[in-house]
């Protein structure tokens, strides 16, 4: 299985190069050889992917909702049969192995159907409140807006800024990750198939230089950001400066799971198991501090750690392989340096090393104990397969610890008591709780997004069709 590769920048409709020249090396993280240079764009290339998303803004904001879902729908067909180049490029940029790959290209169709719906029924509200008036909200676009992605599942996030966007009559710019630019780039060949008008959708390459252009533009209203805590500030403070634009963030989680002693432990175990294993621990919603009660922690770890037997490193390409590698060089020395430091903050029983064999940032699925609840380990995110785990005695106790952090976005609870699930559930601070689940499980009409350090605003669900639009009243004075 072989694809072409396309690097150039989609701007108005069709592949250009970069005004600027400058590229960037993008190298494969399994075999460490390079896969190709890509451009990264300058404020020339944004200004032009400005101009054209304004001129074709007007336009589609002007079709009823049914033409643009209709649009919005033959994308998403398209997305799923392109599903095997898009994992094979998802496997040359960032290691992701193609094993549980059509679940990603599955969410990012259903982001697009699911918005094209919603988009037929956006409207706003009426008052007769007022006496001799007739007063209304009406929602509408912001013009143009931008989005940048992160690294680890690109085509989902794609998506899931392209899609409401889009539905709600925006044009968009979308910065792809310098790290794994592929797949947005492919994803942005087949807007002209589906139908969008040329310059509706843009996608850009680059690294934080080109994201800092357009958190600062002028003409662009509104943002949506994924990735770290640290560069949601920038983003934030850059959009603050320039012209207050609006600003979605979803950013870094470090998130508890609390098992109960009543709790079906093999669902648990697997579940739990599953967060961490996926995509290499590199989710920002991983279960990465675990929390078991006393009663059971023994037996609960033993069956964890036996759980990690069946996990096979190697060649994202081989549809055997379950775990990948970290995806690029940087990635893989942080993981190696916090394996360092919890190696003398706390106390290995299972993994803590490299794989041996490969080439690339491999790493074996790694715990903890016996680890401070102030420890680095235990408080800062690591995007990795390394988790942490603790033990408590009451439900108190439990929820204290598990809130005890700057993140917010996502935490679990596993109990067979209903009234117990809920109680915790409404007091852990996260924007997302799952109950007898855990992450990455979530649903399309549900918001997501963070409390605290972990985000601003919400995605999915109704709320982030709306996030994309300005609210306007309307007051209708009558005899």
């Amino acid at each position: 299985m072989s694809h072409n590769i396309e690097t150039r920048l989609w701007i108005n409709g069709q592949f250009v190069d970069s005004k600027g020249g400058k590229t960037f090396d993008l190298y494969n993280p399994a075999t460490e050889t390079l896969v190709c240079k890509l451009p990264s764009a300058n404020q020339e290339d944004i200004d032009y992917a400005v101009s054209c998303a304004k001129k074709a803004q007007k336009g589609w904001a002007a079709l009823s909702a049914a033409a643009r879902s209709a649009v919005m729908k033959k994308m998403a067909d398209l997305l799923r049969k392109e599903g095997e180049k898009l994992a094979w490029l998802e496997a040359q940029s960032m290691g992701r192995p193609i094993s549980g790959y059509g679940n990603d290209v599955q969410s990012g169709a259903r982001h697009f159907e699911y918005f094209a719906g919603l988009g037929e029924s956006l409207g706003g509200t009426t008052s007769l409140n007022t006496p001799g008036h007739l007063n209304f909200s009406i929602r509408q676009p912001f013009g143009v807006v931008a989005g940048i992605i992160p690294w680890n599942v690109p085509i989902i996030m794609a998506c899931l800024k392209i899609a409401p966007a889009v539905a709600a009559g925006n044009a968009i710019i979308l910065k792809s990750s310098e790290k794994a630019p592929l797949t947005s780039i492919h994803l942005a060949s087949l807007t002209k198939e589906a139908g969008f008008p040329d310059g509706l959708i843009n996608v850009v390459s680059g690294a934080g230089d080109t994201g800092k252009i357009l958190a600062e533009h002028m003409e662009i209203r509104k943002i949506a950001f994924t990735g770290s805590t640290r560069t949601g500030r920038l983003i934030q403070k850059a959009a603050a400066d320039s012209n207050l634009k609006n600003v979605t963030l979803e950013l870094g989680g470090k998130s508890p799971t609390i098992v109960f002693e009543d709790a079906d432990l093999e669902k648990a175990v697997a579940s739990s198991v599953f967060s961490l294993q996926i995509n290499a621990g590199q989710i920002c919603m991983a279960s990465t501090r675990l929390y078991v009660q006393e009663t059971v922690a023994e037996r609960f770890l033993e069956k964890y750690k036996k759980s990690f037997s069946n996990v096979k490193h190697g060649d994202p390409l081989d549809s055997s392989t379950t775990m990948g590698p970290m995806a690029d060089d940087i990635q893989g020395r942080t993981v190696a340096s916090y394996l360092d430091i919890g190696k003398k903050e706390a106390k290995v029983v299972l993994g803590g090393e490299r794989v041996e064999g490969l080439k690339g940032h491999f790493f074996q699925p790694t715990i903890f104990t016996e680890a401070a609840e102030t420890s680095r380990i235990n408080k800062e995110e690591i995007f990795g397969p390394v988790l942490v785990f603790h033990t408590f005695k009451t439900e108190e106790e439990a929820i204290e610890r598990a809130n005890d952090t700057e993140y917010g976005l996502y935490a679990a609870v596993f109990t067979k008591d209903i009234d117990r699930a809920m109680r915790v559930a409404k007091a852990l601070e996260a924007g997302s709780v799952a109950i007898n689940t855990n992450s990455p499980m979530h649903a399309q009409d549900m918001p997501f997004g963070g409390w605290k350090s972990s985000g601003v605003g919400r995605e999915k669900s109704a709320q982030a069709l709306e996030v994309w639009t300005e609210v306007k009243a309307i007051i209708l004075k009558h005899d």
